[in-house]
């Protein structure tokens, strides 16, 4: 199994701090941002249950067990509420691969970091494959750019940089995450049946980056 160089482990971090993220949510109250978690995390139950096309205010406010007036007032309607969600998600998984705890997150060799994030992109997309399906659907391209995807491929280029020095890392990390186009994994995971397991497996085959 290939090892990273360790000056490149070290230099991974202080890049990717300098990469533009999923803006930071709005400083707010304590009770507002109790809130706010309640509001997202009851919209990703009804999600991950019947589909986003499940979700109304009503049925969010109900499921919270907050004001479906303040639900109205923080996000204005069911899409606006759907892209938060979804901004949420990302910024939890941003978080979790540039400053988390290893193998995910710095600290683990190049390998260990690039098959876990393989297989947290597989849950996460698994997790909010229908969402992503209908915002890819509208917007095929608006996917490569976005400040989210930007940050993602820079991450796998440095990985993959640092595990084969002198290859094209920037092509192949656009390659790895072609990979992961919500079109492409809902046709493997629903159409196909394919397991999330199977999915990490594949993914890590395709690389093919140990020696």
């Amino acid at each position: 199994m290939s090892t990273e160089n360790p000056q490149a482990t070290g230099a991974t971090a202080p890049l990717l701090g300098l990469l533009p993220t999923v803006g930071a949510p709005v400083p707010e109250r304590a009770d507002a941002a109790r809130n706010r978690r309640k509001i997202l995390d009851a919209a990703a139950r009804i999600v991950a249950e019947d589909g986003p096309e499940a979700v109304t205010m009503n049925q969010v406010a109900h499921a919270s067990g907050i004001g479906v007036g303040t639900v109205y007032r923080r996000f204005g309607d069911v899409s606006q509420l759907l892209w938060a969600l979804l901004d949420d998600r990302e910024r939890q998984f941003q978080e979790a691969y540039m400053s988390g705890p290893p193998p995910l997150g710095p600290g683990a060799p190049a390998a260990e970091r690039l098959d876990a994030f393989l297989d947290a992109l597989v849950d996460r997309v698994g997790e909010q494959r229908a969402i992503l399906l209908a915002a890819h659907s509208a917007a095929p391209r608006a996917r490569y750019l976005s400040g989210a995807y930007r940050v993602m491929h820079t991450h796998v280029a440095l990985l993959i940089g640092s595990l084969r020095p002198g290859s094209d890392s920037t092509l192949l990390a656009h390659l790895v995450l072609a990979a992961f186009s919500p079109d492409l994994m809902h046709h493997l995971s629903v159409d196909q049946e394919l397991s999330a397991d199977r999915l990490k497996a594949g993914a890590r085959e395709l690389l093919r980056l140990r020696a």
